[in-house]
């Protein structure tokens, strides 16, 4: 129950002691490539970013790591509907560069890094090309001319008697000019001078790689991601010794937008940023239950563990025997069946369960009723309000586990009305991605994904004492030894026609 839900509520090197990687996933995050960190809320994206912002550190280089929602205010300008999108825009450039500057400058003054004489002047011309100002308006233009002319006679008596007469004449002519501004002061980035100032800055830090990490990309407002995407394409990007990750979700984030002379804003995900990273997919655990086992095991010690030291004389000395203790019989595998491979889900479900099994270790009825609570409480609370949604996965659920008796089925990958509802039902995390573009041999060009229903909509039938024995559950996967509807697809059977709901 003292597990942090959120990453940033642990200190660098918790994060670090804690993180588990999945398969090959720490060697790509590790790459020196731009890439965008795909994943759902609770995929474990920003303690993946923070977990490589220490080991950057810790190799000697330098990593910046910037949470773009504590840029602007809640309800500020970036988000302002009054305000046209290229001044709010603008804005965002400016707020993210001065964070960026702000991070850089802590950090030079931290570690004493580079050389100061070059470093500390190229962060002053990153931050004066960052906060350019012009002003927008009125001119006025006055001119004033002016003339004058002047004449004079003059006698001059000497001795000896002498007279010496002078004529004289003067004329002069001036004008004034004066330019009057009349307008409103805007901040205005011009890409060339920022790119210069970057580069004297990696130049600066004598051979260290920069790593600028955006986290919360999402959180921005989705008509500016564009504008910002472009940003760094201009500057960051293509600059020798940088290397930026983006941690976004995807559905929520536009990194291009076509202009209407047909050009692009931003960046184009593959080409400018060379991958893109799904933790989604690196966590798709269904077709290797020991590794989900493995994983799932070995994250719930690395967090126990920081605790348990300081608490317990003998700890558990391993994940074998921390599961020993903790959970009885199949508990510890219906917990990782029921988090469907999302960490956040699975560390919330444990921390219920265990509210449940009280002083005694964790059992399969405390899982499921901490899985129902949690579906109940976090995952339907969240599109209750969407009524085309909430009826769409009752649908899904009556079709797929009453009638099918299965938690399984196919979506042709063509888009139609409903399949935007299904993409915010994988985002609400209950619908899940298990295979991704199954082709059919009698239809090959038609590809379909296969899903999976989340563990919460169906654990409540598992909940009574009798569920088993029920006629209806007669050969059905209620009576199975694990208890939960097979997996598997069968293109022939299995494809759902969502119209036909």
């Amino acid at each position: 129950m003292g597990i942090p839900r959120r990453a940033e509520s642990s200190d660098r090197a918790t994060l670090t002691r804690t993180f588990v990687a999945a398969g090959s996933f720490s060697a790509m995050l590790h790459s020196t490539d731009h890439q965008v960190l795909y994943g759902r809320r609770g995929a474990g994206k920003t303690h993946a970013l923070l977990y490589l912002s220490d080991l950057v550190d810790r190799t000697g280089d330098v990593a910046v790591y910037v949470d773009l929602r504590t840029l602007g205010s809640a309800g500020g300008l970036h988000s302002d509907g009054g305000t046209s999108a290229a001044v709010r825009g603008t804005q965002l450039l400016v707020d993210t560069i001065e964070a960026v500057h702000e991070e850089l400058l802590a950090v030079a003054v931290e570690r004493e890094l580079g050389n100061p004489d070059t470093l500390l002047p190229s962060l002053d011309a990153l931050a004066e090309a960052a906060t350019a100002v012009e002003v927008v308006g009125e001119v006025e233009r006055e001119t004033r001319a002016s003339a004058s002319e002047e004449a004079s006679l003059g006698v001059e008596l000497g001795l000896p008697p002498a007279a010496r007469i002078s004529l004289g004449h003067k004329r002069s002519a001036g004008r004034e000019s004066r330019l009057r501004r009349t307008g409103t002061e805007r901040h205005h980035v011009v890409f060339g001078p920022l790119g210069r100032a970057l580069r004297a800055v990696v130049r600066a830090l004598e051979g260290r790689r920069l790593w600028l990490l955006l986290d919360e990309w999402s959180a921005l407002p989705l008509q500016l991601q564009p504008l910002l995407a472009d940003l760094l394409r201009r500057t960051f990007l293509p600059t020798a010794g940088v290397t930026v990750k983006i941690a976004a979700i995807e559905r929520r984030s536009r990194f291009r937008e076509r202009l209407a002379d047909g050009y692009h804003l931003g960046i184009e995900v593959g080409a400018d940023a060379a991958s893109a990273v799904s933790l989604d997919d690196i966590m798709i655990l269904d077709d290797a239950r020991t590794r989900a086992l493995e994983f799932f095991a070995q994250l719930f010690h690395n967090h126990a563990a920081v605790r348990l030291v300081t608490t317990l004389p003998a700890p558990p000395p391993d994940t074998e025997a921390f599961v020993a203790e903790t959970f009885r019989g199949t508990a510890f595998g219906e917990l990782v069946r029921a988090a469907e491979g999302v960490p956040r889900d699975a560390i919330n479900i444990a921390a219920l369960s265990a509210q449940y099994a009280h002083d005694q270790p964790i059992g399969l009825r405390d899982v499921r009723l901490a899985a129902r609570d949690w579906y109940l409480r976090e995952k339907h609370s969240a599109i209750s309000a969407d009524e085309t949604a909430t009826t769409l996965l009752r649908l899904l659920v009556d079709e797929v586990v009453g009638r099918r008796r299965s938690r399984t089925f196919l979506l042709d990958r063509s888009p139609g009305p409903r399949h935007a509802v299904i993409a915010d039902l994988y985002d609400a995390r209950l619908l899940h991605v298990l295979r991704r573009g199954l082709a059919d041999p009698h239809r090959p060009g038609t590809l379909y994904d296969g899903f999976a229903i989340d563990y919460g909509c169906y654990v409540a039938l598992l909940l009574g004492k009798d569920a088993a024995r029920r006629p209806h559950a007669r050969g059905s996967w209620l009576t199975l030894p694990k208890g939960v509807p097979p997996d598997g697809f069968n293109l022939a059977h299995e494809a759902v026609d969502l119209e036909a709901l």
